[in-house]
């Protein structure tokens, strides 16, 4: 099924056969070349920069569980109207998609990310002087507009500058800092008042907004404007003073061109057969991000606790601290068993961890397994919550940062960040509605979801493990002539 799809996904024209042409005399020859894997302090300091804002993202994510039952009581909030506050970071994220591909090709990636931090920073405080509902709403809008940019943003741009059989896992990193960020809003959370709280999540975006100052622009964008000397010191900036950065210069340079020659794309013609396949992947992957349940399970997590009769303190504390060791073993297995099977994998988990939970919730209203049945969710949703950064939540973003080629890049990637949000809304929208509606089938339909994520990688998602991002853009190319 796989192949027969891709098989049929494009007629060339005679002018993009030629550009193919001269990607594959490259990544087929040369690109094997490469001897700029080094890591250097540049290189590493850029990526903690850019992923900064990946901290802030996480942090907006769990920000509404620790404070629900302390703003719902000082500012009388209903059900419906929390669960809006908690939702309107993805509203504000479908805006901040149809823009982040666009912003990022014009202003360039620092100056999206520029962009993002003043948002982030004025979001946070209207949210810490708010007196009633719609300065709270207002002020997670604003910080679910700069989410939605950073999001595509922060890995593009790592992805852009690293080499690459160390892309994976520095990608990688923009899960461990959400999952850092959203850690430390759990935490914090429990022992400080909710405007504190909002005061604290300014930090990372004042750190973030100095720093990219000092780190330089993405070699490939700098590139895809025919900035040329500046492609070459940013480059070399990146590899250090040491390595020769030709041979991988002339590669970018090459793509480039032949990127040049093909049509300029406007949103009809990204629609057409030829760029079915990415679409769909790309697509697939960003609606099944929060599909599987995230948004529900971090942003409620306290009130899912409640209703399963665990402490919200201990079942917390516990989410907080399972993250990182999840992230840590996704870092390492990245560039090790590639991107399928960990998708895959992370696609079981997430279902076995609804499963258990939503059985938990059954046994809890038959008064089954005695005192045993709250223990037993509190499983449920750690399983759920380490197997989700190791691949669904982490590879996704790994892939759709690697499989778009740069004519198409920013357009596609605002289409895949626009269906992101929109399903982020849908679920932490409806997630407090669902569980008042029937916890455990809550969770049974989510791991129905996760059953279709594991059929749809199985079945669609390519291996990029190991290939430059010009070698994955010919390997796909090739399959559509």
């Amino acid at each position: 099924m796989k192949e027969e799809i891709r098989v049929q996904l494009l007629s060339n024209t005679n002018e993009e056969n030629v550009s193919n042409e001269k990607l594959h005399k490259f990544t087929g020859d040369s690109a094997i070349h490469h001897t700029t894997s080094s890591i250097t302090p540049m290189l590493l300091f850029s990526a903690f920069i850019a992923f900064l804002g990946s901290f802030s993202l996480g942090y907006i994510v769990a920000y509404t569980s620790p404070v629900q039952a302390e703003v719902m009581k000082e500012l009388n909030l209903s059900t419906a109207e929390y669960s809006l506050f908690g939702s309107m970071s993805s509203i504000g994220g479908a805006i901040g998609a149809i823009v982040c591909g666009k912003l990022a090709d014009y202003l360039g990636r620092r100056s999206a990310l520029k962009l993002c931090d003043l948002f982030y920073i004025f979001g946070w405080f209207v949210i810490s002087v708010a007196q009633d509902a719609w300065l709270l709403d207002l002020g997670r809008c604003m910080l679910g507009y700069s989410m939605a940019i950073s999001a595509y943003v922060a890995p593009i741009y790592v992805a852009e500058f690293t080499p690459k059989d160390l892309r994976g896992r520095f990608v990688y990193t923009h899960v461990f800092m959400l999952a850092t960020g959203s850690s430390a809003a759990f935490l914090i959370g429990l022992v400080i008042t909710w405007r504190t709280l909002a005061l604290i999540g300014i930090i990372p975006s004042l750190l973030q907004i100095i720093g990219l100052f000092f780190i330089p622009e993405s070699p490939r964008w700098l590139m895809m404007k025919s900035k040329n000397k500046e492609f070459e010191a940013a480059l070399q900036c990146l590899r250090g003073d040491s390595i020769n950065i030709s041979q991988e210069a002339t590669d970018i340079k090459e793509h480039a061109e032949a990127l040049h020659q093909l049509e300029k794309v406007g949103i009809v013609q990204l629609f057409q057969k030829k760029y079915a396949y990415v679409l769909t992947v790309g697509i697939g992957l960003a609606a099944l991000v929060n599909l599987v349940g995230l948004p529900g399970v971090m942003s409620y997590a306290s009130s899912i606790f409640e209703s399963a009769g665990f402490s919200v303190t201990v079942g917390t504390i516990a989410l907080a601290f399972l993250q990182l060791p999840s992230v840590g073993l996704g870092i390492f297995l990245m560039d090790k068993c590639g991107r399928r099977p960990l998708l895959m994998g992370s696609a079981v988990g997430l279902c076995l961890g609804c499963l258990i939970t939503g059985f938990a919730f059954v046994f809890e209203e038959r008064r089954l397994l005695g005192g045993f049945s709250p223990y037993l969710a509190l499983i449920g949703i750690l399983i759920f919550v380490a197997s989700y950064p190791v691949g669904i939540g982490g590879v996704s973003a790994v892939i759709t940062s690697e499989i778009y080629p740069l004519n198409i890049k920013g357009l596609a990637g605002s289409v895949a960040a626009l269906v992101s949000w929109l399903s982020a809304w849908t679920v932490s929208y409806a997630f407090n509605f669902s569980m008042e509606w029937s916890s455990s089938g809550t969770f049974f339909v989510l791991a129905g979801v996760s059953a279709f994520a594991l059929i749809f990688v199985a079945k669609l998602v390519p291996e990029t493990k190991g290939k430059t991002l010009e070698e994955v853009h010919m390997s796909i190319s090739n399959v559509w002539q």
